[in-house]
């Protein structure tokens, strides 16, 4: 797999204690609403005082982020380039981005199928390419379906693991017609990887914010442990 030429990555040649990859559903079962919970949710998660508190925390206190949105192979759209986050006022910055240019479901970009293998190749070639030194690295996907287009997502999950980087997800939803009864468990076992990797699966679409919310501190803060409210937290034994 290439990316095109035109992915750019500006940001400072700096260390940060994690880069996350925010890799967003955009196939064509995402509807405007399940579109903007998981834009809001990004939103609003970047923009709270515990992600600020969890960012302050690392040793550096400065963390990387880029947030693309994916459905078939060869579909992805870079809404934020690598951008590092020195605080709150960094994060509020970088949301206010995100939240410009990405998808609210309503203005369609393409569509398409399902590709989670797509998505977490493109996650690991871009967490490559990355300019800092990233004492740890993330590629966090959040979806509503299952692989359906594209190479085994198992197989794509293996190289992620072999260069060491963690894949964690979010199941948007779990009762979209069409796919698995259990998308977390269907996550747990063909998705998620490495130290601490876990699914995180809220149980009704206002607890996604809380949820994505506190899955984000769990990854800046090297804490992948533990559960949260309206959340399930599933533990990856390395595959």
């Amino acid at each position: 797999m290439t990316l095109s030429p035109d992915v750019a990555f500006a940001v400072e040649d700096d260390a940060v204690d994690t880069a996350v990859i925010f890799a967003v559903d955009k196939s064509s079962s995402i509807g405007p609403g399940t579109a903007q919970l998981q834009l809001n949710g990004h939103v609003e998660a970047l923009r709270s005082a515990e992600v600020a508190k969890a960012i302050a925390s690392g040793a550096i206190g400065c963390v990387a982020i880029s947030y693309v949105e994916w459905s078939s192979v060869g579909k992805l759209d870079v809404i934020l380039p690598w951008t590092r986050l020195c605080g709150a006022e960094d994060a509020s910055n970088a949301a206010g981005r995100i939240l410009e240019r990405g998808s609210d479901g309503i203005e369609r970009r393409g569509g398409g199928r399902t590709s989670l293998s797509f998505a977490i190749d493109a996650g690991r070639l871009l967490l490559g390419r990355y300019p800092g030194h990233a004492g740890r690295k993330v590629i966090d996907v959040s979806t509503n379906g299952t692989n359906n287009d594209g190479l085994s997502v198992s197989d794509s999950r293996a190289r992620a693991f072999e260069v060491g980087y963690i894949v964690n997800g979010i199941a948007v939803s779990r009762d979209e017609p069409g796919i698995t009864d259990d998308l977390p468990g269907y996550l747990e076992h063909n998705v998620i990887t490495g130290a601490g990797a876990f699914v995180v699966a809220p149980s009704k679409p206002e607890e996604y914010a809380m949820a994505l919310r506190r899955k984000l501190v769990l990854e800046i803060s090297d804490s992948q442990t533990g559960g949260a409210a309206g959340a399930q937290y599933a533990s990856n034994s390395v595959r």
